[in-house]
């Protein structure tokens, strides 16, 4: 038996329970029934599925599932292009250092205790973004005369 990604199946779902339009915006009752579909899929096993939920955690996946593909897939947000609301909000989220300060500061009760390793958590993170910037190159030519003069190596 062949299984169909996520992706897929949140599409078909929502489009079998929507008709055909250009941009979705499922009311509450069509959401359900998009959901009631896809935690089906899961458990017949046609949707893929990397580890196995309780019928309760799977309800809550799935509804976060259909979420996310209403904004993400392009087929059903409209063409339009995915922009993260709070890009950056999990800086650092795979360090090991940041998460033991972040452990640390939930610890502490003074606040001069909490101002220092703070300012330890901003400085890391400063260094884990510094490491990810690309230098893009400058196009001089589309530069003012003088800027282009100047800054030009």
């Amino acid at each position: 038996m062949t299984k169909i990604s996520q992706k897929e199946a949140v599409f078909q779902a929502v489009k079998n329970v929507c008709g055909e339009q250009d941009s979705y915006t499922p009311s509450k009752e069509q959401r359900a029934q998009v959901n009631a579909i896809l935690f089906e899929g899961f458990r017949s096993g046609t949707i893929e599925l990397d580890r196995e939920f309780s019928d309760t955690d799977l309800k809550s996946y799935v509804s976060g599932l259909q979420s996310n593909w209403l904004r993400k897939d392009k087929r059903l947000n409209g063409g339009v292009s995915y922009v993260a609301k709070n890009p950056g909000s999990r800086a650092g989220s795979g360090d090991a250092s940041l998460k033991a300060m972040r452990a640390l500061l939930t610890t502490l009760t003074t606040e001069e205790e909490k101002s220092e390793v703070q300012g330890y958590i901003d400085a890391r993170i400063q260094e884990i973004n510094a490491s990810k910037v690309k230098a893009k190159p400058v196009d001089f030519s589309a530069l003012p005369a003088d800027l282009a003069a100047k800054f030009q190596k």
